[in-house]
């Protein structure tokens, strides 16, 4: 029998959603975003339409609504990327210009 897929958060964008992807995959929790390909119609829609789903098992919510209740209230300073320089806000691993990630040094 197939679990349902429950939507967990809505992120503001494909950068975060991939972001909390990693994060809950990283814990073991499977995961399925949807309207990624919203974004390019940004400028044209609505900012709460070109939000990306995060989507769980329904087995699996409980633990990753823990893991985003943490991602939503942590305080993460910002950081610039080791690699190209860029400046990059705290909650994201990986620099949104060159794709480094920041805990490589």
């Amino acid at each position: 029998m197939n679990e349902p897929w429950v939507k967990v958060y809505n992120a503001a964008n494909n950068l975060e959603a991939h972001s909390l992807k990693g994060m809950l995959e990283n814990e073991n929790i499977a995961v399925q975003l949807s309207g990624e390909s919203l974004g390019s119609a940004a400028g044209e829609l609505p900012a709460d339409v070109v939000q990306v789903g995060i989507w769980v098992c329904e087995n699996q919510v409980a633990a990753a609504r823990v893991l985003i209740e943490r991602y939503e209230n942590a305080d993460y300073p910002d950081w610039r990327c080791p690699n190209c320089g860029e400046q990059n806000e705290g909650q994201f691993e990986i620099c949104w210009q060159c794709g480094h990630d920041k805990h490589t040094f």
